[in-house]
Formats: structure tokens, C-alpha cells, sequence
């Protein structure tokens, strides 16, 4: 059963107006009122507040399960392809399950090269998205039917379409003879993680998926009869953190959960320039001024429980926050904002990214911003963060062989004396990128991309990988340019060489 610990519930005044106004919140969540998060989300809210019956409704998704396995059996090797909710959810269960699951949530041409050492004879593709128009969704499944029918396998046996009824992705794979899992369309994507996008890949994997939703069951029946714990903890979030929460899940049984944390939070409550900015820290990073969460090991706020009851706990909690916050929880207004920039880039460019000069470059590291050298123009960065504010790393970059980058958040959290996030790129868009434009106003953003050794094409598309990723990256910058947050680009000409050089000017600092 979920549980909760820490120093930080001493602080929790449970005679305040505030803990008051959680309670009745609480309640009117309970019967799904969609008026708690304002008139202006009614609209929205109306139409997502199933994922509060889910623990329950998604029984009726298992023999439709059992009958996709026995459609794909054979299949052994799942290749996912997903953004955000569609695919940080099944990242935890993968992880935490110790399943074999390799995730494509990136457009970078490196990162999507270690799928060719896959067997395809024995490949299933899962192509998952709610909307059906997300760009990186549409390039992936182009790029993957094109594999297989080079390879001379029929897409059909090998690829399956998770999507919301009658988006565009499931209209065109039903006419072209996919097979296709409609999802719950009152249901959002940060908020789907037992829905069909959580459950249809760990079920494929081998979880077994009606023990996880009994525990959420539980957990619901048990918070709703005795609700202190989601109460204490949205009062801890609300009231006594501030701006930002870190979370750890290095030393837990369930890796990957704070980078599910990460985008429920910060895209639910990164509105009106308001909102938590919640901090994933996988290597154990410090996050100056962040109040620590973890699921086992000590910090301020400890949560234990199954992976189900957490589900359902966290999404409740983030539900309740939004609320107290007056913010909608449902929208997601700056993720399309990021979207649009993309698009006017890709049009503007013709389908090839121009050559762009940098205004400085030391070794292997061009400059976009001010500094002649890479140590100066992070001490540039620092110094212009407010003393209040964070400062944001994304990584355009192979998560795989580029992953000692990673050890930037904490050198800089430490030299800066700044909470530091840190996020793949263009994974975080769907996620923290909300946060960076529509909550607080105290960003610092430092971007880095990387050459690209692959040059991957995409069949029915003008443009290719690399110029995809490109224009995510500086079609986002340009979104925080004008906003006239910090911002400083640097672009590895050779990775691995580049990224031990940036290592290197950081500590330098």
C-alpha cells in the first residue's frame, strides 16, 4: 500500500484554509466535477477526467490485450515509438519490470540508428500517439514502414497503431489495413499511464497488467476513504516547496518514475507563470532550493508503493495542485507553441537546414551566444540567471552513446548554485518545454546539439532527420528569444570529443 514519510509532513498544517480548500477539492475530484480548475478549463476538463476511472475501466482492455499477443506472437523484439505520456509510462514499466523495451522518443539521426542492428523478422513497432499529428510520430512511422518493406516483411504483421478513435493516424491506418488500439479519448497523455498507452506495451513485454490495476484500485479506494496522504502531499507541494521539487528514483525499485513525475507536473501546472517545476535527477544531482522526493532512500517527502498505486497517486496529487493553483491541468498551450516554430522553420528552409555561423567556436564546440569561449559563455549563462530562477540543460543528443552528458546538471547545480533540469531533446518539449514558456518567468536555457554521424531520410517528407531535430532545436530557441530568457546554444561538432571538452569548461567555471 502507498505510503508516505519525510521531514517535510512535520510542515503540513492541517487546520489551514489551504488544507481545507484540498479537502473539498479532493471530494469534488472524486466525482469527477470538472468546475475545480476554473471556468476557463471546464471545457477541457469535461472531456479528460477519465483517467480517474481508469484502474477500473482498463479491465475491459485485457482480452483485447491477450488477443494482440497472440496476433504478434513471434515478435519478441518491441520497438516503441512515442512522445511524453505515450511513452514515458511505458518507459517505467520496461524499467522497472527489467523488460526489453527500446524507446524511440527522439528524431536524433544517431540515437535512431541503433535500430538497425534489430531483426526486423522478428520486430514489433509500436507507433503511439494521442493526437495523431504529433510530426516526430508521423516521421517515425514513414521511416519504419519503409524498413520493413525494404526488407521485403508486410508493415501490417509487424507494426501496431495506439491512438485516440478517429485521429488522423487512426483513420489512415485502419484504411491501409493496420491494426490499431483505440484509447480512451477522455483521457490525457501525461495522464494516460494506465490507459491503452501505458498498458498495451507492458502487457506485450510481460507485465502483468490486471495486478497493477488491482493495486491502483486499491490505492483510489484507500486515498478516497482516508484521503490525508494525497492531501498531505499536494499541501507539501502547494504550500511548502516553492517553484521546485526534485525527484530520485536512482535507489528505487521503480527507475524512470521521476522522469513520468517530471512531465505530469511541470506540463499540468506550467501555465500563467505559475506552476512546480519538478526535477528529474537520475545520477543523484543536487537541486539547490528544490525540495527532495524519493521513493525510498531519505529526503524531504518519501512515497513507497507498487507502480500502480504511484500512478494513480501522482496523477490525483498533480490534479489537486493544478487546482490550487487556478491553472488548467489539461492544456498544454506552449507545447504547440514549439510545435508551430518547428513547422515555419521546416517550410522556410525548403527541407534542408541552412548553414548557420556561430558567433564564436573553441576545439570541437561552436558558440550561439555570448562568450569567445565555452567556460565564458556558461559563466555568461550563470551570471544572468535570476537568483531566484533555474537554469534548463537540453540535450538534442543521443540518449544512448551520448549519455555522459548527463553529469552537466550536477557540475552545474553546484557551480551556479541554481536548481539545474535537464532534458532530451526534443523529448522534453513534450514535457518540460510547457514549463520553460508558461510558468515562471526565470529560466536559463542552454541548448546543445550535436553533428550527426547517420544521415536518415524520411519516405513522403521533404526533409530528413537531421533537419528535423534542427529545426526543433533552434525553432524552440527562437520561442525563448522572444521572451528574452538567457539562452546560449552549443552545437558538438564531434561528440564524444565535444562532450568531454564541455565537461571540462564546466568545471572550469
Amino acid at each position: 500500500m502507498i505510503s508516505i514519510s519525510g521531514p517535510s509532513l512535520q510542515e503540513v498544517d492541517r487546520s489551514s484554509s489551504l488544507y481545507r480548500k484540498l479537502a473539498d477539492l479532493h471530494l469534488r475530484l472524486a466525482e469527477k466535477d470538472s468546475t475545480i480548475w476554473g471556468a476557463h478549463a471546464q471545457k477541457e476538463a469535461s472531456i479528460r477526467l477519465n483517467w480517474i476511472d481508469a484502474p477500473t475501466s482498463s479491465m475491459q482492455l485485457i482480452p483485447d490485450l491477450q488477443r494482440l499477443k497472440e496476433r504478434f506472437s513471434g515478435l519478441n523484439n518491441l520497438i516503441l515509438c512515442g512522445m511524453g505520456g505515450s511513452s514515458l509510462a511505458p518507459e517505467v514499466f520496461a524499467k522497472s519490470f527489467a523488460k526489453q523495451l527500446f524507446i524511440v522518443d527522439s528524431t536524433d539521426p544517431n540515437y535512431i540508428a541503433h535500430t538497425d542492428g534489430f531483426d526486423l523478422a522478428k520486430t514489433l513497432v509500436i507507433i503511439s500517439s494521442k493526437s495523431g499529428t504529433t510530426i516526430e510520430l508521423i516521421a517515425l512511422r514513414n521511416y519504419f514502414i519503409d524498413r520493413f518493406l525494404k526488407a521485403g516483411l508486410n508493415p501490417k504483421d509487424h507494426m501496431l497503431v495506439v491512438t485516440d478513435p478517429q485521429s488522423v493516424l487512426d483513420i489512415d491506418a485502419r484504411q491501409n489495413g493496420f491494426t490499431v488500439i483505440a484509447a480512451d479519448p477522455h483521457i490525457g497523455g501525461r495522464f494516460s499511464a494506465l490507459s491503452a498507452f501505458g498498458l498495451v506495451p507492458a502487457f506485450l513485454m510481460g507485465v502483468d497488467v490486471a495486478e497493477v490495476l488491482d493495486t491502483a484500485q486499491s490505492a483510489k479506494k484507500s486515498f478516497i476513504e482516508n484521503p490525508s496522504m494525497v492531501l498531505d502531499t499536494a499541501y507539501i507541494i502547494s504550500e511548502v516547496a516553492g517553484q521546485y521539487l526534485s525527484f530520485s528514483d536512482g535507489k528505487s525499485n521503480l527507475p524512470g518514475l521521476s522522469d513520468w513525475i517530471e512531465q505530469l507536473i511541470a506540463e499540468s501546472t506550467g501555465k500563467e507563470q505559475k506552476g512546480r517545476l519538478p526535477i528529474s535527477t537520475p545520477l543523484g544531482a543536487n537541486s539547490p532550493g528544490a525540495l527532495k522526493v524519493s521513493f525510498g532512500e531519505d529526503a524531504d517527502l518519501i512515497v513507497q508503493g507498487h507502480i500502480g498505486e504511484q500512478f494513480i497517486f501522482w496523477e490525483w496529487v498533480t490534479a489537486l495542485v493544478a487546482a490550487v493553483l487556478e491553472v488548467d491541468a489539461f492544456n498544454q498551450p506552449n507545447v504547440t507553441e514549439a510545435k508551430e516554430q518547428t513547422n515555419d522553420l521546416l517550410r522556410q528552409w525548403g527541407g534542408k537546414a541552412p548553414t548557420l555561423t556561430p558567433d564564436a567556436d573553441e576545439e570541437e564546440i561552436e558558440i550561439y551566444g555570448h562568450g569567445v569561449t565555452v567556460t565564458s559563455a556558461l559563466k555568461n549563462l550563470i551570471m544572468n540567471t535570476d537568483i531566484e530562477g533555474y537554469i534548463a540543460i537540453m540535450a538534442y543528443l543521443d540518449r544512448q552513446d551520448d549519455s555522459k552528458i548527463m553529469e552537466l546538471q550536477e557540475i552545474l547545480a553546484d557551480k551556479s548554485g541554481r536548481p539545474v533540469s535537464f532534458g532530451w531533446g526534443p523529448r522534453f518539449l513534450h514535457s518540460t518545454g510547457q514549463f520553460h514558456k508558461g510558468g515562471q518567468q526565470n529560466g536559463s536555457f542552454l541548448q546543445i546539439t550535436g553533428n550527426s554521424n547517420a544521415i536518415i531520410a524520411i519516405p513522403e517528407m521533404e526533409f530528413d532527420f537531421k533537419t528535423l531535430i534542427t529545426a526543433q532545436a533552434v525553432g524552440d530557441g527562437i520561442a525563448l528569444s522572444e521572451r528574452r530568457f538567457p539562452i546560449l546554444r552549443l552545437n558538438l561538432i564531434n561528440r564524444a570529443v565535444g562532450i568531454e571538452q564541455l565537461l571540462s569548461a564546466a568545471r572550469a567555471i
